[in-house]
C-alpha cells in the first residue's frame, strides 16, 4: 500500500502552510480537507500580521491576494445611548512592508491551496477523516471516505473542535469557557464610499474593534475590517456568557442590533450582504493549549488552540501560518531521522517554543483571566461616555466647571476599583 510521507487534515492556513512547506523540500503529501474547496469553511474575522511570518513564505507575499493594508487603527467603547471611538494612524502603518492587511479567506486560501499544489502537495475536497489508524500505539493514517491511507506523520490541522485530536489523546473536550462564537457578514459597497467613509487613500484600510452593548456586556465585543470592495463586520461572544449569562440573548440577535447602532449602519449604508458565517473560536490561551504532538502526529493551527485575544487586537492567522511550517519542518526532521515516534517528534514543540508563537502565548497567559471581567464591558463603556456627554454639553444655564465634573465620576470607591482592575491587567 503506498504510504504518504505525511497527510495533512484540513486546508485551513495551517495545513496549507504544511503542505506547501512539505511539498517544497520535495515531500509527498496529501491534503484532506472537508469542504467543497479551501476556504469554504474558514470565515475567521479578516485580518493578518504579515512581519511574524513574512521571512517564513518569502516567495508568497507578492503576489498573495490581499485586500487593504491597515493604516488606522479603531476601538470604539459601546455604551447603550451613545459611543467614544480612537481612531490611530501612524506613518509607520503606511510604511512598506506593511504590517498588516485585511483578508477574505475564501479567495486567500484557494489561491494557497494552489501555491501548495504546484509546489508538488495533493488536495482532496469533499473528503471526511472517519478516523484514525493506530498501530504499536502510532499514529500511521486515517480512514477516510471507506479509504485507508497511510501515511508516516498525520499533521491535524481540522480545526479549534478538532475530532482528530481527541482521537489521538491529545486533548479533551473543550468547556464552554474556552470558547466564543462569532458571527460575520461581509458587505459589498462601493469603493469609493468605504474610502470617504473611514478617510482612506488608495489600498489604506481600516480595521476596528468594538466593546461594551455591542455584546450587551458579555465577554466579547464586535470587529470592522475595510476590505478592497466590501466590509468584513462582525461580533465574537464567550458561548460560556450565552449559555449562563443573564439577560438570556441569542449570538444573531446581537449581531442585528449591532449592525442597526448608528455607530455602524451609517458605514454600511447601501451596502449588500454578499456573505454570512458563524465560526467557534479558542479563546482558552495558553493554559487551553492542545497537546501539541503524539506518536505519528502533531497538532496545528486552530486545533492547537493557537488564536489570541489581548484586548486590543485579535490574532490567529500568523499562528496557524508559523504552526504549519513548523509543524512540516518537524515531519522532515522525523523523516531524516527515521522515526516519528513523539520523542522525535517533540521538536515541534521546541520550534514552536523559540519562535514568536509560543513565546507570544507566555508573555499573554493571564488575558484570559484579566478580560473575563464584567466591568470592562459594562461599567466602563457606560463611566466613559456619560463623562464625555457632560463635559461636552452646553446647558442653557452655566457650565459647570471642568473639574467638579470629572470629580464628580472619579469617587474614591470608583478610583479604588478602577486602580483594582489597573492592577490586575498589568500582568498583560
Amino acid at each position: 500500500m503506498e504510504k504518504f510521507d505525511a497527510i495533512v487534515i484540513g486546508a485551513g492556513l495551517a495545513g496549507l502552510a504544511a503542505a506547501y512547506t512539505l511539498a517544497q523540500e520535495g515531500a509527498e503529501v496529501l491534503v484532506l480537507e472537508r469542504g467543497d474547496y479551501p476556504g469554504a469553511k474558514n470565515v475567521t474575522g479578516g485580518r493578518i500580521y504579515i512581519n511574524p511570518v513574512r521571512d517564513l513564505f518569502p516567495d508568497l507575499w507578492e503576489t498573495a491576494p490581499l485586500e487593504r493594508f491597515i493604516s488606522h487603527e479603531g476601538v470604539t467603547m459601546m455604551a447603550r445611548e451613545r459611543s467614544i471611538t480612537v481612531d490611530y494612524y501612524g506613518n509607520e502603518l503606511c510604511e512598506e512592508p506593511h504590517q498588516s492587511y485585511s483578508i477574505l479567506r475564501s479567495k486567500f486560501d484557494r489561491w494557497m491551496a494552489k501555491q501548495a499544489e504546484t509546489k508538488g502537495a495533493m488536495l482532496l475536497g469533499r473528503v471526511m477523516v472517519d478516523d484514525l489508524i493506530v498501530e504499536d500505539g502510532k499514529v500511521d493514517g486515517v480512514f477516510a471516505g471507506g479509504d485507508e491511507l497511510r501515511a508516516n506523520v498525520v499533521i491535524a490541522c481540522d480545526g479549534v473542535l478538532s475530532l482528530t485530536a481527541e482521537k489521538a489523546g491529545l486533548r479533551q473536550p473543550g468547556t464552554a469557557h474556552d470558547f466564543a462564537v462569532g458571527i460575520k457578514e461581509v458587505i459589498e459597497i462601493d469603493p469609493a464610499l468605504i474610502n470617504a467613509r473611514f478617510n482612506l487613500n488608495d489600498d489604506e484600510g481600516t480595521a476596528r474593534l468594538y466593546v461594551g452593548e455591542v455584546t450587551k456586556g458579555k465577554f466579547g465585543g464586535g470587529f470592522l475590517y475595510t476590505n478592497k470592495d466590501s466590509i468584513s463586520l462582525g461580533i465574537v461572544v464567550g458561548i460560556e456568557d450565552l449559555m449562563e449569562g443573564t439577560p438570556a440573548v441569542e449570538a444573531p440577535t446581537l449581531m442585528d442590533e449591532f449592525k442597526r447602532r448608528p455607530e455602524v449602519s451609517a458605514l454600511i449604508k447601501d451596502g449588500e450582504t454578499v456573505e454570512y458565517s458563524a465560526h467557534v473560536i479558542p479563546e482558552g490561551g495558553f493554559n487551553s493549549l492542545t497537546n501539541l504532538y503524539g506518536d505519528g502526529i502533531v497538532v496545528a493551527g486552530d486545533a492547537a488552540g493557537l488564536a489570541l485575544n489581548i484586548g486590543f487586537t485579535v490574532r490567529g492567522m500568523e499562528y496557524a501560518l508559523a504552526s504549519g511550517y513548523y509543524a512540516a519542518k518537524a515531519a522532515l526532521k522525523a523523516k531524516e531521522a527515521g522515526s516519528y515516534r513523539a520523542d522525535t517528534l517533540s521538536v515541534y514543540k521546541t520550534m514552536l517554543e523559540e519562535s514568536f508563537v509560543l513565546e507570544d502565548f507566555k508573555n499573554f497567559k493571564e488575558t484570559p483571566t484579566v478580560l473575563n471581567n464584567p466591568r470592562f464591558f459594562t461599567h466602563y463603556p457606560e463611566l466613559a461616555g456619560n463623562l464625555m456627554r457632560d463635559i461636552y454639553a452646553v446647558p442653557a444655564g452655566t457650565k459647570s466647571r471642568l473639574y467638579p465634573t470629572i470629580k464628580r465620576y472619579m469617587t474614591m470607591g470608583e478610583m479604588w476599583s478602577m486602580f483594582k482592575d489597573a492592577r490586575k491587567a498589568m500582568k498583560i
